[in-house]
């Protein structure tokens, strides 16, 4: 009897051990009772991040496993890559240590080099009809050390050539593969009638990759990165949501897929049902959340950058963009370069947006804030906040469960660095009910005021403590006896 009890007990927790082994493999999805945000292994997930410019795994010269412990450390979740159709050059930009414009002969892609020389960036040319072994098992390394320090992956497959120069070093670019593929004109690679053979070639890339990560549970796909700026055809788009969609049923996959809508904001417009995640660049102030809530998506920034290279712009615009009701925040970390891949990279005053070891400490401490909340029962709703004081100067921003939790981030609206202290005043409408407060810095981490109190219903006045640029606040109903 006793054997028979620990036989069955052995079984038992064999068969939990395999029912935690399958949630754990379980993709990245949307969260079951609020699409805006994520599950991940079981957890409610907001992806924030500060990560370098896109070039891990396709610049051979940069270390990234150094790179994905920097961010665990700092405690971010979250980082881009791009497979390497499209790279960028030396001193594109005005880009200082750019990690997407690998030195000479440094290109790693999916496709394989072939045996003959000429690659504008040194090496010989690529065989578009052959994958590249090496490059997939450097793929496969880059996303398994990211899922071990719990960091999701955007794998994001093109990018439009902004530049003739930039068309000049894509391997699908006729002078540089051996096929004589792809003599079309930069603006006529991505599209399905004009496409010089280009489609086929993109077809079966994405079909490759798709399938080489198809058991890593921290990533998703996105078509390609700011299609607008050059007018990428809608009906190549949709096409290649499509190809990515088939290729994920072909082989039993459900990774989620991203399309990336707009700078700053934007109304989708006839959303594609296979797409989970919009996303956004450069979008403070956050209009673009509240024009899009009504979809069942994830709504995200997964670019910012290219206003002044002080913290404050893009911790204001990670706080205010998760407040807002967003789901993901992804800075473009200049200090990230190779050789610095512990981000400690010296930019000059040219560079087009920050990044900063202090800047990710920042977002990190936004991270832990948010994940502090019951965050999937909560929506934003700004007008629980009125009366700002001084409201020409301040903007606020609320997520809110009424009656039980409620976070709020207050900051300077202006385009200057704040420079000098202030306090700010305004009405929170509250049930009745007693709470706990919290006040806490944005930049330290740091509870800078607490208190409790009884609060018998409506608009209840508050004063922060003084702060310099921003400051946030965790109010939640106070445990009864």
């Amino acid at each position: 009897m006793y054997t028979c009890l620990l036989a069955i007990l052995a079984l038992s927790a064999l068969l939990c051990s395999g029912c935690v082994h399958q949630a754990r493999k379980q993709p990245l999805q949307l969260h079951p009772d609020n699409p805006h945000y994520f599950q991940f292994r079981g957890r409610p997930t907001i992806l924030i991040t500060s990560a370098e410019h896109y070039g891990a795994v396709l610049n051979a010269d940069f270390d990234f496993v150094k790179y994905l412990e920097t961010l665990a450390k700092d405690g971010l979740n979250h980082t881009r890559m791009w497979v390497g159709a499209y790279c960028e050059y030396p001193g594109s930009l005005s880009i200082s240590g750019n990690t997407l414009a690998p030195a000479a002969g440094r290109l790693v892609c999916p496709w394989a080099r072939s045996d003959q020389p000429g690659y504008a960036n040194g090496g010989n040319r690529f065989d578009l009809t052959r994958f590249d072994d090496d490059y997939f098992q450097r793929l496969r390394r880059f996303v398994s050390h990211a899922s071990e320090r719990g960091i999701v992956v955007e794998i994001n497959f093109f990018c439009p050539f902004y530049q003739d120069q930039m068309w000049a070093f894509s391997p699908m670019n006729a002078q540089n593969n051996v096929n004589g593929i792809g003599a079309v004109g930069r603006n006529d690679v991505y599209t399905l009638d004009r496409h010089g053979g280009l489609l086929p070639i993109q077809e079966a890339m994405v079909r490759k990759v798709v399938a080489e990560l198809r058991d890593f549970d921290n990533i998703y796909f996105e078509v390609m990165n700011e299609p607008y700026v050059c007018n990428v055809p809608m009906d190549w788009q949709r096409h290649m949501i499509d190809v990515i969609a088939a290729a994920q049923r072909d082989i039993g996959s459900k990774h989620l897929i991203s399309v990336n809508v707009a700078n700053q904001k934007g109304k989708v417009e006839d959303p594609h049902p296979a797409v989970a995640i919009y996303n956004f660049h450069y979008a403070w102030p956050p209009d673009a959340v509240a024009m899009n809530y009504q979809l069942r998506a994830v709504i995200g920034e997964n670019e910012t950058g290219g206003r002044q290279q002080h913290d404050f712009y893009y911790r204001r615009e990670g706080w205010a963009f998760i407040l807002a009701g967003g789901g993901l925040y992804s800075n473009l970390d200049y200090s990230f370069a190779v050789g610095h891949e512990d981000g400690t990279f010296v930019y000059p005053r040219a560079q087009p947006g920050g990044g900063s070891t202090a800047l990710r400490r920042q977002l990190g401490i936004l991270s832990r804030f948010i994940h502090g909340f019951d965050f999937p029962r909560m929506s934003p709703e700004h007008r629980v906040v009125h009366d700002l004081v001084p409201g020409d100067g301040l903007a606020a921003f609320a997520l809110v469960e009424p009656g039980r939790q409620y976070a709020i981030y207050v900051c300077q609206r202006g385009n200057e660095p704040p420079a000098q202290a202030g306090t700010a005043q305004f009405a929170l409408d509250l049930p009745a009910g007693g709470y706990q407060l919290h006040w806490i810095s944005p930049q330290s981490g740091a509870i800078v005021q607490q208190e409790e109190f009884e609060h018998p219903g409506g608009a209840r006045p508050m004063t922060s403590p003084s702060f310099i640029g921003d400051v946030a606040a965790r109010l939640v109903a106070r445990p009864r006896d």
